[in-house]
C-alpha cells in the first residue's frame, strides 16, 4: 500500500500515462486528478481510478500535490508548462512535478527553471520500459533533477518501478534515454534485415532467430520483436512514429555534439520510411515491413 500522503495527478493519458495512474491507484495513492486532450480518454480513466477529470490544466495543480506528465513531445511539454494561460504552473508553489516522455534534455532544463520561478520542483523520470511494464508498476526510470525533487519523489517512483536510477542534473538523464532509444532502434532495424535477409534466401525464420539468440546476434530486441517480426504482429507497444521522433533526438545531440552516427541516421531513415507510408502507428517491430521480402506494398497483418 502507499505511504505518502500526497495527491497524486496524471496529464498525458495515453498507453502509458493511463496505465501509470492505473497502477497507482492500485498501490492505494490518492490520484485525484486526471487530463488529457482527448475528454472522453480523461473522462473514462477518471471513473476507473475515481478521480476528477479536470478541464483545466490549472484544475490538475489545484487538486494535487505531485503531478505526473507523460507527453508527446517538446511542444507539448511547453504548452502544459505555459508562462502565460491555462497552465500546470498556475497555483503551483510547493508542487512536484515528475516528467516522464521522451523529449529533449533542453525542455527539462527549461521546464525546470520555469517550475523553480513559480515556487515548485521539477524531476524528469525517462521511461526505459513499455506498456505492461507501466502496467504493473516494473519500470526502469532513469531520474534527473535536484536532489530534494528526487528524495521527494521516493515513495512514487518506487511504486512506478522495478529499478531506478538517479543521473545528475536537468537533461542528463534525457540524454540517457536518447541514447538508450537510438541503439534499440538500431538493434531493431538491424534485426529486421537480418531475418529480412534471412527470409529471402530461403531459410526457416523460426531457426534463424534460435540461432541468433544462443550467438553474437543476440539481442534484447530479438527476444522483443523477432517473432512478431516473423508473424507481421505489430501491436503497438513502441510506435515507429515515436521510434523516428527519438532517433532524431539523439541525432540533434550528436550534431551539436559533432560526433557522426551513420547508422543511427540510416536508421531514422526507416523509421521515417514508415511514417510516410502510414506505417508510424505500428509497433517499431513494424520496420520488417520494409525488408522482408514481399511485404513492400504496405498491406500488414496484426
Amino acid at each position: 500500500m502507499a505511504i505518502t500522503r500526497e495527491k497524486i495527478g496524471v496529464v498525458g493519458l495515453g498507453r502509458m500515462g493511463a496505465n501509470i495512474a492505473r497502477h497507482l491507484h492500485d498501490e492505494g495513492f490518492a490520484v485525484v486528478a486526471v487530463y488529457d486532450t482527448d475528454e472522453p480518454r480523461a473522462t473514462s480513466l477518471a471513473a476507473e481510478v475515481g478521480a476528477t477529470a479536470c478541464a483545466t490544466l490549472a484544475d490538475v495543480t489545484a487538486q494535487a500535490d505531485t503531478i505526473l506528465t507523460v507527453v508527446t513531445d517538446d511542444q507539448a511539454m511547453d504548452m502544459i508548462f505555459a508562462e502565460r494561460g491555462d497552465s500546470l504552473l498556475v497555483g503551483a508553489s510547493g508542487r512536484l512535478f515528475i516528467n516522464c516522455a521522451t523529449v529533449t534534455p533542453a525542455i527539462h532544463v527549461t521546464i525546470e527553471a520555469r517550475a523553480e520561478r513559480a515556487g515548485a520542483q521539477s524531476l524528469e523520470a525517462c521511461m526505459a520500459s513499455s506498456i505492461p511494464q507501466a502496467r504493473d508498476g516494473t519500470l526502469y526510470l532513469m531520474c534527473a533533477g535536484h536532489p530534494a525533487a528526487f528524495e521527494r519523489a521516493q515513495p512514487l517512483l518506487a511504486a512506478m518501478s522495478a529499478s531506478l536510477r538517479y543521473v545528475g542534473t536537468a537533461g542528463r538523464a534525457a540524454q540517457v534515454k536518447a541514447l538508450v532509444n537510438m541503439v534499440m532502434n538500431i538493434n531493431t532495424a538491424g534485426l529486421a534485415e537480418g531475418l529480412g535477409l534471412g527470409q529471402a534466401l530461403g531459410l526457416d525464420v523460426a531457426m534463424l532467430r534460435e540461432v541468433f539468440a544462443q550467438t553474437g546476434a543476440n539481442s534484447r530486441v530479438l527476444e522483443t520483436d523477432g517473432e512478431d517480426m516473423e508473424y507481421r504482429d505489430h501491436e503497438c507497444y513502441f510506435s515507429a512514429a515515436h521510434a523516428a521522433k527519438d532517433s532524431g533526438i539523439a541525432l540533434s545531440l550528436a550534431h551539436a555534439a559533432e560526433v557522426a552516427l551513420p547508422l543511427a541516421e540510416a536508421t531514422k531513415r526507416q523509421f521515417d520510411q514508415m511514417v510516410a507510408r502510414g506505417l508510424g502507428e505500428l509497433d517499431k517491430s513494424g520496420v520488417a515491413e520494409l525488408t522482408f521480402p514481399g511485404r513492400g506494398s504496405g498491406d500488414t497483418a496484426g
